[in-house]
């Protein structure tokens, strides 16, 4: 019976010590990790559960090695629930919502609500094919936002501030903002990378996460908003994020609640939306929001420039 008892305790923590050692060693390491690390949260929170098991088998070893594995999960997940401080920004704000309307299925007056009634000055809008954004001008969406380019897998850009286009990696349009009352020009990326949804697509997905800009801590601001298809548990994601920017979810305590899928059901909900500000903008406000049809949910940021 003891050996049986501890057969099991064991049995318990080794799933979740291979999920921790994987989790830390800072690779993305084959198409099926890529796509089971975006629910670390959720193995984070059952981790917790296996110490209680162990107690209950009377093996205080097991014990406190789950608990040992559990506090590490826990400790890389955490931090996006506290929240962060913010630099001494003094600039004009600025209103991001980045939106994936799914092929164009969310209805067009739905998005022109969430920049009417969100003040959006700069919209990072994702799978949206070209007869749904010419339904989507005629409605009105140039009034509010007149300036705009298109780029790859039906990215476009859309903004309230003039701007100069730039050079940007597949799914994505870069631009030079003129921001009023900012000091110098903004650099904004609308993005979004592929989606590791087979095997064989997890090679366009690194490649789409290894492009995108760093930041540049001692040169213009630069802000990425859009469908990601990663989490802050991809290590490619954190690397890119350790050049110099700030999740705006995570600064403000809102680091795990979910943008996709939007039915919570098929899936658990897991966080692949983002918008990454210059660690020198501070982010005054941050929500999450719906959209009929589509399989994501908006993302938005209320952001103060240097």
């Amino acid at each position: 019976m003891g050996l049986w008892r501890t057969a099991v305790a064991w049995a318990l923590i080794a799933p979740f010590l291979m999920w921790t050692v994987l989790r830390l060693s800072g690779i993305d390491a084959g198409f099926r990790w890529i796509q089971l690390v975006s629910f670390t949260p959720y193995v984070a929170g059952a981790a917790f559960a296996v110490p209680v098991v162990a107690l209950l088998l009377r093996r205080r070893g097991a014990a406190a090695a789950g608990l040992a594995v559990a506090v590490v999960l826990g400790a890389l997940v955490l931090p996006r629930m506290l929240g962060e401080g913010q630099p001494p920004a003094k600039g004009p704000v600025l209103r991001v919502l980045s939106a994936n309307v799914r092929f164009g299925l969310t209805p067009p007056d739905r998005v022109l609500a969430l920049v009417r009634d969100l003040r959006i000055d700069v919209l990072s809008i994702q799978e949206l094919p070209p007869e749904a954004r010419r339904v989507l001008e005629e409605k009105g969406l140039l009034e509010l936002l007149p300036h705009t380019a298109n780029g790859t897998h039906d990215t476009t850009l859309y903004s309230r501030h003039p701007f100069q286009t730039a050079p940007a990696p597949a799914g994505a349009v870069r631009a030079a903002m003129d921001v009023p009352g900012a000091d110098g020009p903004v650099e904004f990326v609308a993005v979004h990378t592929c989606a590791p949804l087979r095997p064989g697509l997890d090679r366009c997905w690194r490649a789409g996460q290894t492009e995108l800009p760093e930041a540049t801590p001692e040169g213009t601001p630069r802000i990425l908003a859009g469908d990601f298809n990663a989490t802050l548990d991809h290590a490619s994601l954190r690397e890119t994020l350790s050049t110099g920017y700030r999740d705006a979810a995570e600064v403000r305590g809102a680091g795990l609640r979910p943008t996709w899928p939007a039915d919570g059901w098929s899936t658990p909900g897991i966080v692949i939306d983002h918008v990454f500000a210059d660690r020198r903008i501070s982010v005054l406000d941050y929500s999450v929001h719906g959209l009929p049809g589509s399989d994501h949910r908006a993302v938005y940021a209320e952001l103060r420039l240097p």
